[in-house]
C-alpha cells in the first residue's frame, strides 16, 4: 500500500511532467492550493478520497485496489534483500 506521501510525490511528478502549476491543478481538481501543496510535500496526513480521486482524474491517473502478498518472505529472499542493500550502500560510498 502506498502512503499518502508516496501518492503526493507521484502527483507532483505527474503535474510537472504535464507542465501544470499547482494553482492550475488545484483549480481543475476543485481543491485548495494549500491542500494540494501539503499533499505533494507530504505534510498532509489525511485527505478525503474524493479529493484525491479528483486530482488523479485531472492528471490521467487512477487508484487501484490489488490483493497484497500476505505470504511471509523466505530466508533466501531476506538474505538476497540484505545483500542488495549492502551493495547499494557500497556503491553510494564509492561516489
Amino acid at each position: 500500500m502506498q502512503s499518502i506521501a508516496a501518492i503526493g510525490e507521484t502527483i507532483a511528478a505527474r503535474r510537472r511532467s504535464q507542465a501544470l502549476s499547482q494553482s492550475a491543478l488545484a483549480k481543475k481538481a476543485r481543491i485548495g492550493l494549500s491542500t494540494l501543496d501539503a499533499l505533494e510535500n507530504g505534510r498532509l496526513g489525511e485527505l478525503g478520497l474524493s479529493k484525491i480521486l479528483r486530482v488523479l482524474a485531472v492528471l490521467g491517473l487512477e487508484l487501484r485496489i490489488e490483493e497484497t502478498d500476505t505470504r511471509r518472505p523466505t530466508l533466501d529472499a531476506l538474505l538476497a534483500e540484505q545483500i542488495e542493500e549492502r551493495h547499494d550502500q557500497d556503491m553510494d560510498r564509492q561516489r
